[in-house]
């Protein structure tokens, strides 16, 4: 083979991926523009947050604590944890690529549902494993369908719960069940991103279940209800074995120093998270109640968005909803890479947001 032919290639399997896309950010044209396509927190982070943020950012030239001691101690003291339990890590994206990487290889299965988190998806091709795709049941996780699907090559299943697109969420009666139903050399992996939302008897976002368990991991996030997106703050709660086999893999110093500093505030004024759940709680009900009365369906949601599904009719689908919104600065999320086409999610934004777009689709709903 003519060697100027050659150059490197990645490992077989990684171009079968397809890339994550986020939300849409921009509507062209438009001078004012709401997003609401990232399930971002209108009430952005607490001032507590932000202040420890600046001081943090008076020592630059430092490392930061390899150990997130302090965003650790700030996570068990709030949720009533052993922080050995506790890894944190640059978003939960990067600890679920860590549980792929290392629990995860070729030959190797791992369950995700139908309209689950894309993420799971690529960190389990990109570990070289075979991702399993279960139905789900009017979107929301059918758990028979997932032990239907256990072989002797399956090492992990992942759910979120509550869902993402969906909204939807697990019983902890189900989790339960679930659990006791798989090999104990399985990974349960319980992605409670949107747990904080959640006002249910019924519903257990993991933390329960990881402690009675040496099989499952839960991983929360800092970037919804905590206002801290912008600094990619994640934490796994976790069995020691599991939590040691990550982190002999991890980057040293994966979070940086003003991460640590504001999230460890950030959890600490649980005041101020109050008010973003109470905001969401008031408008995740109107929303739904409008939406409904322009003769739109809405998944029933327990997070910071709702699943809106639009009539399959010319002029009226997902597709044309979205041009139409956008037109006007409302931007939501297409999710037809989650399976669901005629359908677009919506953050709960602020009042004026949320307003807009009820008199936009209205509007949309009602020309001929």
């Amino acid at each position: 083979m003519d060697s100027v032919s050659l150059k490197p290639a990645p490992r077989p399997g990684i171009l079968d991926i397809a890339a994550y896309v986020p939300g849409k950010e921009h509507a062209p044209g438009v001078a004012r523009v709401f997003k609401l396509s990232s399930n971002e927190t209108p009430l952005g982070a607490s001032p507590k947050a932000l202040d420890a943020f600046r001081q943090a950012a008076g020592h630059l030239e430092l490392y930061p604590d390899g150990q997130a001691l302090e965003l650790r101690a700030a996570i068990a003291d709030t949720h009533r944890l052993n922080a050995a339990n506790i890894l944190c890590g640059n978003g939960s994206d990067e600890l679920l690529g860590l549980l792929a990487h290392v629990y995860l290889g070729t030959g190797d299965e791992a369950i995700i549902t139908e309209h689950g988190f894309l993420v799971y998806r690529i960190q389990i091709m990109g570990a070289g494993a075979v991702p399993v795709t279960v139905k789900e049941n009017d979107c929301r996780v059918d758990v028979d369908a997932i032990l239907a699907a256990v072989t002797p090559k399956t090492r992990m299943v992942f759910i979120a719960n509550p869902g993402n697109p969906t909204g939807t969420y697990v019983p902890a009666a189900d989790i339960r069940r679930l659990h006791a139903g798989i090999p104990k050399n399985v990974i349960l992996v319980l992605d409670a991103a949107y747990a904080e939302y959640v006002d249910r008897n019924d519903y257990e976002s993991g933390i329960e279940l990881v402690s009675s368990a040496q099989n499952v991991v839960m991983t929360r996030t800092f970037s919804k209800v905590y206002g801290l997106a912008a600094l990619r703050i994640g934490w796994m709660y976790g069995p020691a074995d599991i939590l040691d086999a990550l982190n002999r893999v991890r980057g040293p110093f994966n979070l940086n120093a003003p991460a640590i500093a504001a999230g460890a505030a950030a959890i600490r004024d649980q005041t101020f998270i109050g008010k973003a759940v109470e905001h969401n709680a008031l408008w995740l009900t109107k929303l739904t109640q409008a939406f409904e009365a322009l003769g739109l369906r809405v998944t029933p949601s327990v997070t910071n968005f709702v699943l809106v599904h639009f009539p399959d009719v010319d002029g009226k689908r997902a597709p044309d909803a979205d041009a139409f919104l956008t037109s006007r600065g409302f931007i939501l999320r297409a999710v037809k890479g989650y399976g669901l086409p005629n359908a677009l999610r919506m953050t709960i934004g602020s009042e004026e947001a949320n307003r807009g777009v009820i008199e936009a689709l209205g509007e949309f709903m009602s020309k001929a």
